[in-house]
This record gives structure tokens, C-alpha cells and sequence, in this order.
């Protein structure tokens, strides 16, 4: 399967305009958002456990990387309440789980094969730092490759991104603007290296995910 595969496009994913779509694990739906491959896949998707699903205890060949963006996701390592950010490198293994159920943005197969670095971060009770008018930014993650961090926009901040090496842009609450679409609660936004993203946050500001850099380390258009 390809979905939104040309890396060299810009690439757009309304929430309200996708549709759930079955996995192999009973009560686990996606809404996928970039994907190249079956069901073992370089994929970026929103993933919904109903409450008491869980998947099959499994090992993360290329990486996962997560964002809870509803409920509780719980695996070996304990429960992510919404705001979690986590990331299990290549050669980890767990069991997830959601027991009241939950909803995450997960990306998978698309660490550095020697990374395993592990980050388990709860941005509700992390300090978040003030680094531009209007804006408070929480790191969560940098090396070489790439850095994702979350940040709080208050209303009608605007803020220009470096997207040299590409990035993504994923909504968590509020609206954004990027003077081309208007983006609303958890929609997905990709462009290609070299860009630069200048958004303008809604009246009712906004939260936002970020990760930029990663686009260099994979081809323009993937076949």
C-alpha cells in the first residue's frame, strides 16, 4: 500500500474527512495518514483501542514513536495518560494495551537502525519553556536526524518553521493556519524538504506537534 508516499508533495489529512479502518487486532481501528508497505509498513497513523483491546506482544524492528492523544495506553513499562510521548527504538518489545480504552499518532519503521534511545515523556506534568511571543515549547526528542517537540501557540500567534529537512505538523486541539488550509484538531500536515511553514493559530490558539529534520533520511518519492 502507498498513501501519501511522494515525499517531495506536500500532504494533507482532514480528521473529519477520514474513514476507521479495521487492523488485525479485534477493537483496533487506523486512520492512516502516510503508509508504504502491507501490514508491516513505514506508516504514520491515528490508531483507536476500544476499551479492553491490546495487541499481541511484539518486537519494534524499525521503531515506534507515540502521542496519546485521548484516553490511557498502557504496556510493561506502565500507563501513558492523553499528552504521552513515547519512544520505543529498534529491538524493543512490549504488549500495549488500553484498558478504559484510548487513542493515539503513532509512527512506525522510521528511526535510525542504531538508535535505542527510549524516551517516555507526560507532557501534562512536564515543563514546558516560553521561547517566543506566544509560545511555549516542550522538547521531546533531538539527535542528528530529527527533532519533535509540542508546542502551545496562544491566539493568533503566528510562527515561521525552519522545514529544511521537512516536516510534519500534527494538530492536538485549536486551529492553525498555514496560509494555504486551515487545519483543526488532529489533522496532519507534511512538507517536503526545504520548505518553511508559516502558520497563524486560531482565535482559541493551539497545541501542536512538531517534528522536522526526519524528511532528509528518506527518498523524494518512495516506489
Amino acid at each position: 500500500m502507498h498513501l501519501n508516499a511522494d515525499f517531495s508533495q506536500r500532504a494533507l489529512e482532514r480528521f473529519d474527512e477520514g474513514e476507521w479502518v479495521a487492523s488485525p487486532m479485534p477493537g483496533v481501528q487506523r486512520r492512516m495518514l502516510d503508509r508504504i508497505g502491507a501490514e508491516v509498513a513505514r506508516a504514520t497513523s491515528i490508531v483507536r483501542f476500544d476499551p479492553g483491546s491490546a495487541f499481541s506482544p511484539h518486537t519494534h524492528d524499525g521503531g515506534e514513536e507515540y502521542l496519546v492523544l485521548d484516553g490511557t495506553f498502557q504496556d510493561e513499562d506502565g500507563d501513558f495518560p492523553t499528552g504521552s510521548y513515547v519512544r520505543n527504538p529498534p529491538t524493543s518489545s512490549h504488549t500495549p494495551a488500553a484498558r478504559d480504552g484510548a487513542t493515539i499518532l503513532v509512527k512506525l519503521h522510521q528511526f535510525d537502525p542504531e538508535d535505542r534511545t527510549g524516551v517516555q515523556i507526560d507532557s501534562g506534568s512536564a515543563r514546558w519553556t516560553d521561547t517566543a511571543p506566544g509560545v511555549a515549547t516542550l522538547p521531546l526528542y533531538a539527535d542528528a536526524r530529527e527533532r519533535v517537540v509540542m508546542e502551545r501557540w496562544g491566539p493568533d500567534t503566528a510562527r515561521a518553521i525552519d522545514g529544511a529537512g521537512g516536516i510534519e505538523l500534527f494538530v492536538i486541539d485549536g486551529t492553525v493556519s498555514d496560509g494555504t488550509d486551515s487545519l483543526g484538531r488532529w489533522d496532519w500536515l507534511r512538507l517536503p524538504v526545504g520548505s518553511t511553514l508559516d502558520a497563524t493559530a486560531g482565535p482559541e490558539g493551539a497545541r501542536v506537534w512538531i517534528k522536522t529534520g526526519h524528511l532528509r533520511h528518506v527518498s523524494a518519492a518512495s516506489e
